[in-house]
């Protein structure tokens, strides 16, 4: 029964890989009608060399229990479990209430529901999932306030509870506020939101700029309607406020350039063996990283670790940063790890290079004039937000020598990332961040 629905399960991260059950423990129940129970999923990959342990993953898999059929929800079966009928909670209405109640009124049990003062919740909004999302489930409650479940659960601290409470009692106007969490024993199991209501996506709004300034094929960038740098120097100032809020709220510390370097280089040289196109420009990354070796130690802090347009929400309000998970390919003792800004700023200018050559792969053949020219534009929309953002961020003391080869580093290692990314799920889109490269190494 749950193999199955794992496999279907768009947010399950084994899709496509051999794996078994190997465990499942029920670690609690609301004690609703109906019936939400709480499983834990023990996942086993089969090692892929001698010598090699099985690969374990745990998911949280929460099942609203029936004693007969739901046809309302006929589309979230899940199975049966100790006989009766179960269905995928986050898809069932009733099950959600259930969820919110807990917060104003904390059931006893293993699961405990942890709530921060200050917000009087609406206890009886109604629930409904958010069908974008992947790695997690969301469900929103009316316009008052959001529920993330962690779908892949580690024991120990999760980056996006931690520092979006650390940042909520800072009184940060950058983020979404948080509400409440829930947790059993040391698994934090999902996280309740401030609901903003006006937000639109930012990469969504990046993406209309662009079309603007290919729509007007004889304008610059700086003199269309629809131009974003005054957006992406917002974008700068935010961050840096919210970088200065999470020296105040975490320990900070330094890490060794050198040993820095050798981990950028390692990573080009596992991505030449994906992405061969790299390697012509592999000299010029490593005497990139070389020049990183010879910084000395560098300041390191707690940073949101996977920034990008698509972690941005534009609100009546100004911009807000989400998902502080960090990158959902590395383990939880890596995303815990403090790591430069400047790794947050690199992410945000090259989605700033993104977002204009995702909008021309997007468009139909034009003739070499044509296409020649939605190139130039491309790069001009991309050069004037990324300084916009540069110098708010940076503000009045601009970037240094040794922050501008830092960060051109980042810059270098993000490219390399997004190349392998990119090869792997849309070769049609690898061009994009080997220009990057070509273009920040040359």
């Amino acid at each position: 029964m749950i193999d199955s629905f794992l496999a279907r399960s768009r947010w399950f991260g084994g899709k496509g890989r051999t794996f078994t059950v190997t465990g499942t423990t029920e670690v609690g129940s609301l004690g609703t009608s109906p019936e939400v129970v709480v499983l834990l999923v023990e996942v086993t990959y089969p090692s892929t060399g001698s010598g090699q342990a099985d690969e374990v993953e745990i998911y949280q898999v929460p099942l609203a229990l029936y004693d007969a059929p739901q046809d309302r929800i006929e589309h979230a079966l899940v199975g049966t479990w100790e006989g009766r009928t179960a269905y995928d909670a986050v898809q069932d209405r009733d099950a959600m209430a259930a969820y919110l109640r807990a917060f104003g009124d904390p059931p006893d049990g293993p699961i405990r529901f942890v709530r921060i003062e200050g917000h009087d919740l609406d206890l009886d909004a109604p629930g409904s999932p958010f069908s974008g999302e992947q790695s997690n489930s969301s469900v929103f409650f009316g316009e008052d306030s959001v529920l993330k479940l962690f779908r892949k659960v580690t024991p120990g601290e999760n980056p996006d509870v931690t520092t979006h409470r650390a940042l909520t009692e800072a009184g940060s106007p950058h983020i979404a506020a948080l509400y409440g969490w829930i947790e059993h024993e040391d698994l934090q199991l999902g996280m309740l939101q401030q609901f903003l209501r006006t937000a639109s996506d930012g990469w969504g709004q990046a993406l209309a700029s662009v079309r603007d300034l290919f729509a007007e094929a004889d304008l610059h960038a700086e003199e269309v309607g629809g131009d974003f740098a005054g957006e992406a120097a917002r974008l700068g100032e935010a961050l840096a406020e919210v970088h200065a809020q999470l020296r105040d709220a975490f320990p900070t510390s330094t890490t060794s350039a050198s040993v820095l370097a050798e981990v950028m280089t390692q990573r080009l040289d596992a991505a030449i063996g994906v992405v061969p196109e790299l390697a012509e420009h592999a000299d010029g990354a490593r005497d990139l990283f070389a020049a990183v070796a010879g910084l000395g130690e560098i300041p390191v802090q707690r940073v949101h670790a996977d920034l990008h347009l698509g972690q941005t929400l534009r609100t009546v309000n100004g911009w807000k940063f989400v998902d502080f998970e960090g990158e959902p390919a590395k383990t939880l003792a890596e995303r815990l790890l403090p790591d430069s800004p400047w790794r947050d700023v690199a992410g945000m200018t090259r989605s700033f290079d993104y977002a204009p050559h995702a909008v021309a792969a997007s468009l139909p053949e034009e003739d070499p004039d044509v296409l020649h020219q939605r190139a130039i534009r491309a790069g001009e929309w991309a050069r004037r937000n990324r300084k916009a953002f540069l110098a708010a961020y940076c503000g009045e003391g601009g970037l240094g020598p040794a922050d501008r080869t830092l960060l051109t580093a980042y810059v270098v290692d993000k490219a390399v990332y997004e190349c392998l990314y990119e090869a792997r799920n849309r070769p049609a889109w690898l061009p994009i961040p080997l220009a990057g490269v070509a273009r920040l190494v040359g």
